[in-house]
């Protein structure tokens, strides 16, 4: 095992690799119990959607530790689930109607689109494209995405629709004016709250004390908590009954038709899969290869991402044929690198464990969401400290460096910020040496980047 996942090399070794990985796990367990809930709108079979979850995660993570040796796990992706979900609900009600089968087979061709730009290399070449400021940035942007996920989840932070009280339909949109507040503290008097806040503090604590394995220990302390009487935010009494053996006969394996390929609400489904999923898996990457320091040694950084992208890239389409939307590289793999995890043996415990969760899952989904939330909050700290690499003297690089970390977090969206970052870059840089400065290169990939950004947002839209 040494010598397979090369410990020694990255510095770190198996307690500390196996520790990451139980950390990645149980920050990114909710899936297992959210994305049957987003799914099942769509038509899906619910129990179904839990099993593909489970077994995707499982599969896809482990490739990712044992061939590419990356510490980063992989799950269907919050966001393109629902895109996924609201697209077929939206179209069967407008009369254009595209089945689950249909909207699968979306995601499958989207999938079958990252592998050919991957191994054709096109994928690898953002990495080299995208100016060293730029990757910082899509760092402290994920970090405050990630943030901002602990804060909503767990109601810390609340978000008002309308401040007149008018009612909203599902997966629709409402500007709201200069005068109305849109976010909100939440009540201290709610459990789930003030648990997060203690998670905060205590994960806060042992980090400050040095103690290893601190997110995880305080995940673990912040879960007996909730179970305290008077607290009752984790029932232990509902392990009683539970049905522990998957039923594997529900899992909607290689459900595709392809028929109506052609039609425009397909076409459109395919484009927006491929090009959100292009930027969030690159932010993911990067972001979290830089923390774990991968890039340290430019040349071996980049492989290494270039490696992950092609088990991404067949992970979309896998997903899709096991009967779940798009896969993707989690986010919140950055709890298990903060934790020490540097190489794949981080990622294979976390696939293990994701595989045994098909058996074990009411024991996974005890694990409360303050638990998680104030382990993401502490993560978003840990992720912004690579702000300190970003010259903001330089508006060149400041103002889309701004943009970028900006965008994720307040559109909820990490595509958006690195968008804007790369629009506002290439206009911003060609700027610059036209006036002979000629301090900032372009890399021809970044003007093509920047023409499918601006047609991304003409002709397929923002929201979402």
């Amino acid at each position: 095992m040494e010598r397979f996942f090369k410990l020694k090399e990255f510095g770190t070794n198996i307690r500390t690799e196996i520790m990451a990985g139980i950390t990645t796990f149980m920050t990114m367990a909710y899936i297992l119990a959210v994305n049957p809930v987003v799914l099942g709108p769509s038509g899906l079979d619910t129990y179904g959607i839990f099993l593909a979850t489970a077994l995707g995660a499982g599969i896809f993570t482990l490739a990712m530790g044992l061939f590419v040796n990356f510490p980063v796990a992989l799950a269907p992706g919050m966001g393109l689930n629902a895109y996924f979900a609201t697209t077929v609900v939206a179209s069967q009600a407008t009369g254009h109607p595209i089945s689950p089968s249909m909207a699968l087979a979306a995601v499958f061709l989207s999938g079958i689109i990252f592998l050919i730009l991957t191994v054709t290399k096109v994928r690898q070449l953002l990495v080299v494209a995208i100016p060293d400021g730029l990757k910082h940035a899509i760092t402290v942007g994920v970090g405050l995405f990630i943030a901002i996920i602990g804060l909503k989840t767990s109601g810390v932070m609340t978000i008002s629709l309308d401040a007149f009280g008018r009612d909203f339909a599902q997966g629709s949109y409402t500007n709201l004016g200069g005068s109305e507040t849109v976010i909100h503290m939440g009540s201290l008097e709610e459990p789930m709250v003030w648990l997060t806040i203690v998670g905060l503090i205590i994960i806060g604590a042992l980090m400050v004390l040095r103690v290893r394995g601190a997110i995880l220990i305080g995940i673990l302390i912040t879960t007996l908590i909730g179970a305290i009487p008077g607290v009752d935010v984790v029932d232990f009494g509902t392990l009683k009954g539970q049905d522990w053996v998957p039923n594997f006969s529900k899992l909607n394996f290689w459900d595709f038709s392809f028929s109506d390929l052609l039609s425009t609400g397909l076409l459109t489904a395919i484009a927006t899969f491929t090009f959100v999923e292009l930027f969030d898996t690159f932010g993911t990457l990067v972001g979290t290869a830089n923390r774990a320091g991968f890039f340290k040694n430019k040349e071996e950084g980049n492989k290494r991402i270039g490696k992950a992208m092609l088990v991404d890239s067949i992970a979309v389409s896998g997903g899709a044929m096991l009967g779940t939307s798009t896969m993707t590289a989690f986010v919140e793999s950055s709890a298990g690198i903060a934790e020490g995890g540097r190489t794949g043996l981080t990622s294979s415990t976390t696939g293990v464990l994701f595989l045994v969760s098909l058996f074990l899952a009411p024991i996974a989904l005890l694990i409360p969401t303050p638990a998680t939330s104030a382990a993401l909050i502490v993560v978003g700290v840990l992720m912004m400290q690579s702000v300190s690499e970003i010259d903001f003297k330089d508006l060149t690089i400041g103002i889309p460096a701004f943009l970028t970390v900006a965008m994720m977090p307040f559109t909820y969206n990490i595509a958006n910020g690195i968008s804007f970052g790369i629009v506002s870059y290439v206009v911003l840089a060609a700027l610059s040496n036209l006036r002979g400065e000629k301090q900032h290169k372009v890399h021809w990939l970044m003007w093509i980047l920047f023409i499918l950004v601006i047609a991304r947002y003409l002709f397929i839209g923002a929201e979402g």
